[in-house]
């Protein structure tokens, strides 16, 4: 399994259920990831893409406590191991965690790689993604310049894998 994000300098990733830094390349690159692909994600995060609706072109399972949850269009797992067991014959490079916070933190044990958004700067946030920069489970595999968001805010895309 891997985990795609986006993060501001102090791992902020949203504020209010809404994205920290407007940015279509990384909506972009998060599309070229992700389709055909599994994407794991919690209720909040589903509830807020337009209309509530899961994403198109791709396998959409939604991690939940709410035992009556089901919207159309997704498969819903109640927990880790049933978010496992529904992407065992999957391969894993193909599945994709995609938050909010508490299933980054509830799945990050179990992603091989992380590609990290980093934009270079500050926002309010209430929501965040573990540092991976201080977590010596994790390495930098790579950097690629991304250019700057319509705002003005460079950003990069990198690569990290579990040591």
């Amino acid at each position: 399994m891997n985990a795609i994000v986006a993060v501001c300098e102090d791992w902020g990733i949203g504020h209010k259920g809404r994205l920290l830094v407007r940015n279509s390349e990384d909506m972009a690159h998060f599309v070229r990831h992700t389709r055909g692909a599994t994407v794991v994600m919690g209720r909040k995060t589903l509830e807020s893409f337009p209309g509530g609706k899961p994403l198109k072109g791709r396998r959409n399972i939604v991690l939940t406590r709410s035992r009556g949850y089901a919207p159309e269009g997704v498969e819903v797992a109640h927990s880790v191991d049933e978010v496992l067991e529904l992407c065992a014959g999957d391969d894993p490079e193909s599945v994709w965690c995609i938050g909010g916070a508490s299933v980054y933190e509830q799945l990050l044990p179990h992603c091989g790689r992380a590609i990290v958004t980093k934009h270079a700067c500050t926002r309010p946030a209430d929501s965040f993604f573990p540092n991976l920069d201080a977590d010596p489970a994790w390495h930098v595999e790579s950097v690629a310049e991304g250019g700057v968001t319509e705002e003005g805010i460079p950003y990069s895309f990198v690569t990290y894998v579990r040591a």
